[in-house]
């Protein structure tokens, strides 16, 4: 017989934890595709995500990853030849590039430390060095470093060139505020299993009016992911394809529980849980991947200590406390550890991470406990507020 354990918690960039009223929804029988009762649900969550993302864009859900929707947002707006720029922070800055290559783009792109911001002023200097420049992929929250760009800085320069801005905001959107139609955004791309607290297996696209205008001469072939299908069916009430309905229907209780915390304290939530993260960290001794001016607020990356593997940290916390933290990614794997605070986290889980890290990282040889990282978190805390 098993020894009895605590359940596994995550604590990573993704999936991330889900409550148990949204749990409980998506355990219940489906509901029809084409009934009323789907009909007034699509309705309200179109018009709850419009309200959280602060626009007028149109916006769809599709069934699949965050990725589907980067693909979505290529296939409607590249044509072969199309002239992109992508700004490359990390590994999911690489992504744009790869799918816009796959759609015959011309890719051009600026490439930028890991760890480090995009720096908005050679951005500058390079939208006004190229005219040709029709489409700027972006990368919101970089999750494979943990270091969070200037977006409204960077939509504005891209509006003031003229071109399409296509912004990656799955581990930003619902946990940062993303005012979609003040900062000039275009096409922006989420996912449910980030700060919308489901599981995996939705994706939402904001495709503006700008981006329509480049969609109706978009000459890339595509059928699953015509926005004209979805633009055609939303008009109804209804999706062209048959939708994850479960999840829907518990995206609509998600929105609600945001709404009723209040989406301004969910921001001020997950900026305190950065700040209590991060000041534990350092009382440990830890050095920290992202400066704290480029920090972001839901993932945060960390040096291991000298002499430790980021694979013991990472097996000790699961085996003895039940806790998952990530791994780097790519060039990344092996030298950074990766801590997730976003969606449902709360101050109690900071607090409970750190002091497991605390004892792991006795256990592994680094004694920390001179500097209490709990007391550290909580005087960061009282100060956040």
């Amino acid at each position: 017989m098993d020894n009895l354990k605590p359940p596994e918690f995550l604590m990573i960039p993704g999936p991330t934890p889900v409550p148990k009223d949204i749990l409980e929804i998506i355990a219940r029988p489906p509901i029809g595709h084409r009934s009323a009762e789907f009909s007034n649900i699509l309705t309200s969550v179109s018009k709850n995500l419009q309200a959280l993302g602060q626009t007028e864009s149109d916006v769809f859900i599709l069934t699949g990853s965050g990725t589907l929707a980067m693909e979505a947002a290529i296939a409607n707006t590249v044509s072969p030849g199309t002239k992109v720029l992508s700004l490359v922070t990390g590994v999911f800055g690489e992504r744009w590039v790869s799918i816009a290559k796959a759609y015959g783009a011309e890719v051009e792109r600026l490439d930028y430390t890991a760890g480090t911001a995009v720096d908005v002023s050679q951005l500058a200097n390079k939208l006004k060095e190229d005219k040709s420049i029709k489409i700027v992929t972006i990368t919101h929250n970089e999750t494979s470093t943990g270091v969070i760009n200037d977006l409204r800085q960077i939509g504005h320069l891209v509006r003031q060139h003229g071109a399409l801005s296509l912004v990656d905001a799955v581990t930003s959107f619902g946990a940062i505020n993303i005012p979609i139609d003040e900062w000039h955004i275009d096409v922006l791309v989420t996912g449910s299993q980030k700060a919308l607290m489901l599981p995996p297996g939705l994706s939402m696209i904001f495709f503006g009016n700008r981006a329509w205008t480049a969609q109706a001469t978009c000459k890339s072939p595509r059928f699953y992911l015509d926005l004209t299908r979805c633009k055609k069916s939303l008009a109804a009430n209804s999706t062209p394809f048959t939708p994850n309905v479960s999840f829907i229907c518990a995206l609509q209780k998600s929105l609600e529980l945001i709404q009723s915390e209040g989406i301004e304290k969910v921001q001020a939530r997950h900026l305190k849980l950065r700040t209590m993260l991060r000041a534990g960290l350092r009382s440990m001794g830890l050095k920290l991947f992202v400066d704290d001016d480029s920090a972001s607020p839901t993932i945060t990356a960390i040096l291991p200590p000298e002499k430790l593997n980021v694979s013991d940290i990472r097996q000790a916390l699961k085996q003895d406390y039940s806790i998952v933290v990530a791994d780097g990614q790519d060039s990344l794997k092996g030298k950074i550890f990766r801590i997730g605070h976003m969606g449902y986290v709360f101050e109690r889980d900071i607090l409970m991470t750190l002091a497991s890290l605390q004892a792991v990282l006795k256990k592994l040889g680094r004694d920390t406990t001179a500097q209490p990282a709990i007391k550290a978190a909580v005087q960061a805390a009282g100060k956040a507020k």
